[in-house]
């Protein structure tokens, strides 16, 4: 176990599964006391355990991150009962989709609930305990390539997770003078429960990939190795940057097939 974590206090939402649970386990490993959450308990108890089996510490709270009173109250209760909060990671996200012409009010708000109020309930109130504390902390905030370009088929998910970059730098340039670093982190296909339906299968796994210089889709690791560095004091001088983690995808209009 490293250190570069210790002493810290870091809360993950959508921590059971996925980059939320592999980012749990890294910071963790970095010596910091970490705290996730999620709708479900069972996914959660089973990455507090494997922490708790590698010598970390965590505690798991079930909440809603697309209700507001569930998800705050369950950061303030993580900071009282570790005396502060130095680290926010909004992940927790909810998408649909479907054609444009086809999606319907409802749909469409779907989109924004947990990923963009989400996301502003978990900044705000996160700002507001850093400051109340002394100032300092860093909030992580998960956005997506399809924030960043067009997809069709996606076109709610793709206006929440822009939102979620545009929102981050405002509270990052709020949060500055306290010390309060506001960064986002850009992934673009990464193999996660979420991901499964497009990579159900070794062709549409290979077309996927075709798009990605790299040549292959992220792992949840590489995601929480981004997220950890940001975190930490390595990055004390970086705030409201959008940083993408995609093997180059975003980097290129299109590679030859």
């Amino acid at each position: 176990m490293s250190t570069s974590m210790q002493g810290k206090v870091a809360f993950i939402s959508g921590g059971g599964s996925g980059i939320g649970a592999a980012t749990a386990i890294r910071l963790a490993r970095e010596g910091a006391s970490v705290v996730i959450c999620g709708r479900r308990k069972e996914p959660l108890d089973e990455v507090v355990a494997q922490i708790h089996a590698a010598g970390g510490k965590a505690w798991a709270v079930q909440a809603d991150v697309g209700i507001e009173a569930d998800y705050v109250a369950a950061i303030e209760a993580a900071a009282a009962q570790h005396g502060r909060l130095d680290v926010l990671v909004n992940n927790a996200m909810a998408y649909t989709w479907g054609a444009l012409t086809q999606t319907s009010t409802a749909d469409w708000h779907a989109n924004f609930t947990t990923s963009v109020d989400g996301t502003f309930w978990g900044t705000r109130t996160a700002m507001k305990l850093m400051q109340a504390q002394g100032g300092g902390g860093s909030i992580i905030n998960l956005s997506s390539i399809c924030g960043t370009v067009g997809t069709a088929w996606m076109a709610g998910y793709s206006a929440a997770k822009a939102a979620i970059i545009n929102f981050s730098r405002a509270a990052a340039a709020e949060g500055a003078a306290a010390g309060i670093r506001v960064n986002v982190v850009v992934p673009a296909v990464v193999d996660t429960p979420a991901t499964a339906g497009m990579l159900a299968d070794a062709a549409s796994r290979q077309n996927t990939e075709k798009l990605i210089p790299m040549g292959r889709v992220g792992r949840p690791e590489e995601l929480a190795s981004a997220i950890l560095f940001l975190a930490s004091d390595e990055a004390s001088y970086i705030t409201g940057v959008a940083l993408p983690v995609d093997g180059g995808r975003s980097a290129v209009l299109v590679t030859a097939l």
